[in-house]
């Protein structure tokens, strides 16, 4: 609020000022890239995630015209900025983040497997779960190899169950098929 004398008796009256609405200039973004980007590095700690987050907060910023009130354009663009990077973080972390395999599988021994022979195709069984595509992989890893029954694979998953059953079938029989075919 802000006060003005009033024309006829010298008095102060008090105004509203008005929001001052402007278009976010699509042509003078780029003078912020700088500044935006030591910004989304502080956020991110990498600079390739960096990039990536300043290229993803311009393409939201960019898909419709964006009115502003009462602010600037960098503070709008850093609001962006930081609601791009914490929409991201809650996406990743609904994710399942699938661990690498180890290099050489041949480390990975079957604490049951007394014989060589035993160990040998306990090694091709690895083998062949490692080179399964990531859906297939991921099921039958929950559920032959730690336990999971079909139900709780499903929830680590977040696939329906029916899913687990069909990727687990299909799993197990391309590990028959690719062990049978190396003997």
């Amino acid at each position: 609020m802000a006060r003005a004398r009033g024309p006829e008796s010298g008095r102060y009256m008090e105004t509203r000022e008005q929001p001052v609405e402007h278009s976010l200039d699509p042509a003078r973004l780029g003078d912020h890239l700088d500044r935006l980007y030591r910004a989304a590095w502080a956020l991110s700690g990498s600079r390739e995630d960096a990039e990536d987050l300043v290229q993803e907060t311009y393409a939201r910023v960019l898909a419709r015209p964006r009115l502003l009130r009462n602010e600037d354009d960098l503070g709008y663009l850093l609001r962006a900025l930081r609601n791009t990077f914490l929409n991201r973080k809650r996406t990743e972390s609904r994710r399942l983040q699938p661990a690498p395999l180890p290099d050489d599988l041949d480390l990975v021994r079957d604490p049951n497997a007394r014989e060589p022979q035993v160990a040998l195709e306990a090694g091709e069984v690895y083998r062949a779960v490692s080179a399964l595509a990531d859906d297939f992989r991921d099921v039958l890893i929950a559920v032959d190899v730690t336990g999971l029954s079909y139900k709780e694979a499903a929830q680590a998953l977040r696939i329906p169950e029916g899913t687990v059953m069909s990727r687990l079938y299909r799993a197990r029989q391309q590990v028959i098929r690719s062990v049978e075919g190396d003997q």
